[in-house]
């Protein structure tokens, strides 16, 4: 692998540029920076938990912020100014905005992961927070760009984690961290129940995802770290990767999206590799 970049503060969220750039969020920064083969430069100090992003229609980068997070017991922030919330930035100036922090009257708690369908509309994923031993509910979120309308789909999840599309954009899979399992959504339902996929084996949990153009899911894996490797029909193989057990986002890129972008967080390293198949092409980049 090469190191692309090191030295963030838990970087995840990676977004492949047109210009070859890698544009990623520092969880424990609360910031987003860009970077270019070991040079790095802030786009702004967003401030909470900086979490998954994503290139909408309009261009700008939208980020799920799950409002802060204590890596030493790993449990999230909370009180004023460490809501759960979707942003727009704009990438030209570093301004930013608050699109959602509630859907139906309910606050978000920890918006995790993010990705647009082919019509510009937003899937998210909410994680859940951990305070003092108790847990709140995850789930699975749909949501207009402009701010103007967000949809649960599912409020009763784990831990949800990554979300992608599949090639033909008719289903949405969600990977759930602490079940280590991968579910399936038709895109096309609003309320409604998943249907399991498959389960890794071994004492690992399940972070973001990216789909290769095959249809294939490839899963950020924790703990054992690696990339899992999971079939639309459920099969699973793993890459594991020695020494990082917190290996939580993969993105591609280059000419043929064969360079896979692989995020380090607990040594604070983006990593590229050559994937030995393209990366499915985002309806929207950078």
């Amino acid at each position: 692998m090469e190191i692309v970049a090191e030295g963030l503060a838990f970087p995840e969220g990676p977004v492949v540029m047109a210009d070859g750039s890698v544009i990623v969020v520092e969880l424990a920064g609360g910031r987003i920076t860009r970077c270019w083969n070991g040079r790095t430069e802030v786009v702004c100090e967003i401030g909470g938990g900086p979490n998954g992003a994503a290139i909408g229609p309009d261009g700008a980068l939208y980020l799920c912020n799950n409002g802060g997070l204590d890596l030493v017991r790993f449990q999230n922030a909370h009180g004023p100014g460490h809501e759960g919330r979707i942003e727009r930035v704009d990438l030209a100036t570093g301004k930013f905005e608050r699109l959602y922090d509630a859907c139906g009257g309910i606050a978000l708690q920890a918006p995790n992961d993010i990705v647009f369908d082919a019509d510009g509309r937003m899937w998210f994923t909410d994680l859940g927070k951990t305070h003092d031993g108790v847990r709140t509910a995850s789930g699975l979120f749909s949501a207009q760009p402009d701010g103007s309308d967000v949809v649960a789909i599912n409020r009763h999840a784990v831990s949800y984690n990554g979300v992608g599309l599949s090639p033909d954009g008719r289903h949405v899979y969600v990977a759930d961290t602490h079940q280590a399992r991968l579910w399936r959504y038709d895109r096309r339902l609003e309320a409604q129940r998943p249907a399991w996929v498959a389960t890794a084996p071994g004492p690992v949990g399940f972070d973001s995802l990216a789909v290769t153009a095959a249809g294939n899911i490839c899963v950020a894996t924790l703990y054992q770290g690696g990339i899992t490797t999971i079939t639309p029909e459920g099969r699973v193989t793993k890459l594991d990767i020695a020494g990082e057990p917190y290996v939580t986002n993969i993105a591609f890129g280059g000419g043929d999206r064969q360079d896979a972008y692989i995020t380090l967080s607990q040594t604070g390293r983006i990593a590229k590799m050559r994937w030995d198949e393209p990366g499915l092409e985002l309806h929207y980049n950078g």
